[in-house]
C-alpha cells in the first residue's frame, strides 16, 4: 500500500502539465496587450499599497519631491531600456538572455547565475512583502476577527496558500488579473481623487507641507537641497520600478498581429538556435514587439501618474506619526485614506481589492521563478531534471518564503530594502546589456550609457543605505552558485547529447563498417596528417588483435564551449590518404564519444567497439579537468557514461582500454 502510494504520489510531484511543442518549447495562448499589461499589473500596480508609505518614511516631507525624480527615471530611464531589452529578446528571457549572449563561455554562465540570485531576491521577496502588506490590510480592517490579527501567522498562511495554488495546476488567470487591476486602480483614483479635491478645497495643505518640507533637517530652508536631498533619498522608493523585467517576460503572452500556430512556434525555435526566420515568424515577433511596448509605456504612465498623485496626497493628508511602525498608515497610506474619506464599509471594499491584488502579485512572481529556473540551470546541468517540474520547484520557493517570512517578522518596511536591491540590480543589468548591445551595433550608445550611470548609482545608494538587501542577495547566489556547481558535477556523466546528426561522408563510413564489427578508435588529433593514422592504427591492431582485413573508423573530439551542458552532436568524414576520420565538436569528450557509440548501435543493429589508450597522470586532476573543460581521462569516463545511459550490460557498447 505504501509503495504503491509513493509511486502515485511521484506521478503526481513530478508531472508537469505545460503543454509543449514538438521541440519542447512551451505554446503559449497569446492575449491582447492590455490583457497581458494586468498580468504585469498584479505585480507593478499593486505596490501602490504600500509605496506611499515606505516613501514617507524614507524621505519624510519630501517624499513627493523624490517620487518625482523616480517617475522621471522611469519614463526616461527605464522605458527606453526596456524598450530595446523588447526588441533583442522577443522571447521573454529578458536582459539576462542578452548578458548571457554577450559573455563568453564560463564568464556568461557565473553571471547569469549571480543575476539568478538577484531574481530570486526579487521575486521571493515580492511573495513574501506582498504578503505582509496583505496581512496588514487584514489587522488594519475593523471587521477582521481577532484570530487573523496576527501579522506573521497570517503572512504565513497567505505564502502556504499561495504555494498549494501552484501545488494544484496553476494556470495563467489573465482574465482574473484583468478584473484585479481594473477594480484596484478605480478605487485607486477614487480615493487619490477625493485627496486631490480635498488638497484643492482647503489651500492650508499646501503651505503646512511647504513648512514641513523646508523643516526637514537636511535642507534647513535651502531650496537647491531639496532637490539635492530628493536625489540622494529617491533610491528608497525603487519598489515604484518592479514591473519591468516581469513585462518583457511575459512576451510570449502578447499576441502580434495574430495568434503564433504550431508552425510559428517551430519557426520561432528556428531563430533561437541561429537560424533565419522565415518572413511571417518575423513579422509576429514584430508585431509582438511592438504590442509590448505598447505595454510597458501604457503600464508606466498609469503608474507614474499613480505614484506622483499618492504620495502628494499621502504627505499631505496623513499626518507623519501614523506611517510610523504601529501607525494606523504604516504600509497601507492609501487605504487609510480611503477608511478615514469614505468609511469603514467603503474602505473593507478597498482593503478587500488590495488584499487580492497583492496576493495575487506573489502568484505572479512565483509564477515567473516557475519559469525562469526552469529555463537556465536545467540547460546549464545546474538543476537536476526534477527541476524542470513546476510542484517541486513549487515546495521549495514556498519554503524559502516561508523562511523569509520568519526572518523579517513579516515586516514590509524591513523587506523593502532587499525588494529594491534585487528591483534595481536587474534594472542596471539590463541597461548595462543595452548599452553593450547597441555598442557592438555600431548604433548610438551614450544615452544609455548614462542611463546606465544613473540606475548603477541608484543601486549603489540603497545598498549604502540598506545593506540587508545586499546581504539576503547574497545567500541567494551563494545557495544558487553552490547548489548549480554540485548539480553540474552530480550530472557530468549523463549523456549530455539530444541527437546525433550525421553528414553525408560520415554516413558512407558507418555504412560502410556495419558489413562487418563496428571498430572505433578514440583519436585526439595532434598533426591529422596520414603518419598520425598510420601508427595510431598500428598500435591498436597489436595490441587488441584486430585483425588486418576489418575496417577501423577514428574518431575525434574537439573540445567546444565547456561550459555548456547539451547539445547536438554534428559529426563531419573525411578521408585522410585512405584512412577514414569521423569528427566532431563537443562540450564533453566522453559524452560525446558515448552517445555516438549508443547512436551506432541503434543504427547498424550491432554493438560497436571503442579502443582507447591508457591516460598518464593524477586520476583527480583528470577529473577536475573534465568536470571544467570537458576532456580528462576519456576512457574511463566513457564507459561510466555508457553504464549510467544503458543499464543492460548485454546492449551496452563495448569499450577497450591498452596501450
Amino acid at each position: 500500500m505504501n509503495a504503491k502510494f509513493s509511486r502515485r504520489f511521484k506521478l503526481w510531484l513530478f508531472r508537469d502539465d505545460r503543454e509543449k511543442g514538438s521541440r519542447g518549447q512551451t505554446a503559449h495562448r497569446q492575449h491582447s496587450w492590455w490583457q497581458v499589461m494586468c498580468l504585469t499589473g498584479v505585480d507593478y500596480f499593486s505596490t501602490l499599497g504600500y509605496q506611499p508609505g515606505i516613501a514617507f518614511l524614507a524621505a519624510g516631507a519630501l517624499s513627493p519631491v523624490a517620487t518625482l525624480i523616480l517617475v522621471l527615471l522611469t519614463l526616461f530611464g527605464a522605458l527606453p531600456i526596456y524598450n530595446r531589452v523588447a526588441a533583442e529578446s522577443p522571447h521573454g528571457e529578458g536582459s539576462i538572455s542578452m548578458l548571457e549572449h554577450l559573455l563568453p563561455r564560463w564568464k556568461g554562465k557565473l553571471f547569469v547565475l549571480a543575476l539568478l540570485g538577484f531574481v530570486a531576491t526579487d521575486f521571493i521577496i515580492t511573495i513574501t512583502l506582498s504578503a505582509a502588506d496583505a496581512t496588514a490590510h487584514i489587522i488594519e480592517n475593523p471587521f477582521t476577527p481577532e484570530l487573523l490579527k496576527h501579522q506573521v501567522g497570517t503572512t504565513l498562511i497567505l505564502v502556504a496558500l499561495l504555494g498549494a495554488v501552484f501545488l494544484r495546476g496553476f494556470k495563467e488567470a489573465i482574465g482574473i488579473a484583468v478584473i484585479l487591476v481594473a477594480v484596484y486602480l478605480l478605487l485607486n483614483l477614487i480615493v487619490v481623487g477625493f485627496g486631490l479635491y480635498e488638497l484643492l478645497s482647503h489651500p492650508h495643505h499646501f503651505p503646512e507641507w511647504k513648512q514641513a518640507l523646508f523643516q526637514h533637517p537636511r535642507v534647513n530652508g535651502n531650496a537647491w537641497l531639496v532637490v539635492g536631498v530628493s536625489l540622494v533619498l529617491f533610491p528608497k522608493l525603487a519598489l515604484g520600478l518592479s514591473g519591468f523585467e516581469t513585462g518583457v517576460a511575459v512576451m510570449p503572452l502578447v499576441r502580434g498581429d495574430e495568434d503564433l500556430s504550431e508552425a510559428d512556434w517551430e519557426g520561432i525555435h528556428s531563430t533561437r538556435t541561429g537560424a533565419p526566420p522565415e518572413p511571417r515568424t518575423q513579422r509576429l515577433l514584430e508585431g509582438r514587439i511592438q504590442n509590448t511596448r505598447k505595454l510597458l509605456r501604457t503600464a508606466a504612465l498609469i503608474m507614474s501618474v499613480m505614484l506622483i498623485t499618492s504620495s502628494m496626497v499621502t504627505a499631505t493628508l496623513i499626518p507623519a506619526e501614523k506611517f510610523q511602525e504601529g501607525g494606523e498608515a504604516n504600509g497601507r497610506a492609501i487605504a487609510y485614506l480611503a477608511h478615514h474619506f469614505f468609511g469603514d464599509i467603503f474602505g473593507t471594499v478597498y482593503d478587500l481589492s488590495t488584499i487580492a491584488i497583492l496576493w495575487f502579485a506573489g502568484a505572479s512572481a512565483l509564477a515567473g521563478l516557475l519559469n525562469i529556473v526552469p529555463r537556465y540551470l536545467p540547460r546549464y546541468g545546474m538543476a537536476p531534471e526534477w527541476a524542470r517540474a513546476t510542484r517541486p520547484l513549487a515546495l521549495v520557493f514556498t519554503l524559502i518564503a516561508i523562511a523569509v517570512t520568519l526572518i523579517f517578522n513579516a515586516d514590509v518596511d524591513a523587506q523593502g530594502g532587499a525588494y529594491a536591491t534585487g528591483v534595481l540590480v536587474l534594472m542596471s543589468s539590463a541597461a548595462i546589456a543595452v548599452t553593450l548591445s547597441m555598442r557592438k551595433r555600431g548604433k548610438t550608445w551614450i544615452p544609455f550609457l548614462l542611463i546606465s550611470l544613473v540606475f548603477a548609482y541608484t543601486t549603489i545608494q540603497n545598498i549604502h543605505e540598506r545593506p540587508e538587501g545586499i546581504k539576503i542577495a547574497s545567500l541567494f547566489i551563494l545557495a544558487i552558485v553552490v547548489a548549480s556547481l554540485v548539480s553540474r558535477v552530480w550530472r557530468s556523466t549523463e549523456l549530455r547529447v539530444e541527437r546525433v546528426v550525421l553528414d553525408d561522408v560520415a554516413r558512407e563510413f558507418v555504412r560502410r563498417a556495419a558489413v562487418g564489427t563496428v571498430r572505433i578508435v578514440a583519436n585526439r588529433r595532434d598533426t591529422g596528417d596520414a603518419l598520425e593514422y598510420q601508427i595510431k592504427e598500428s598500435e591498436k591492431r597489436t595490441d587488441n588483435h584486430i585483425p588486418a582485413d576489418e575496417p577501423i573508423l577514428f574518431f575525434e573530439v574537439t573540445p567546444g564551449d565547456a561550459s555548456e551542458f547539451s547539445g547536438v552532436l554534428h559529426i563531419y568524414g573525411e578521408r585522410v590518404d585512405g584512412y577514414r576520420v569521423l569528427r566532431a565538436d563537443s562540450p564533453a569528450v566522453p559524452n560525446a564519444i558515448a552517445a555516438f557509440l549508443l547512436f551506432l548501435r541503434d543504427e547498424t543493429g550491432k554493438l560497436p567497439h571503442a579502443y582507447f589508450g591508457w591516460s598518464e597522470g593524477n586520476p583527480l586532476s583528470y577529473l577536475l579537468k573534465y568536470i571544467a573543460f570537458g576532456e580528462g581521462d576519456t576512457a574511463p569516463v566513457t564507459h561510466e557514461v555508457l553504464r549510467q545511459a544503458e543499464k543492460d550490460p548485454a546492449r551496452r557498447p563495448i569499450v577497450h582500454v591498452g596501450g
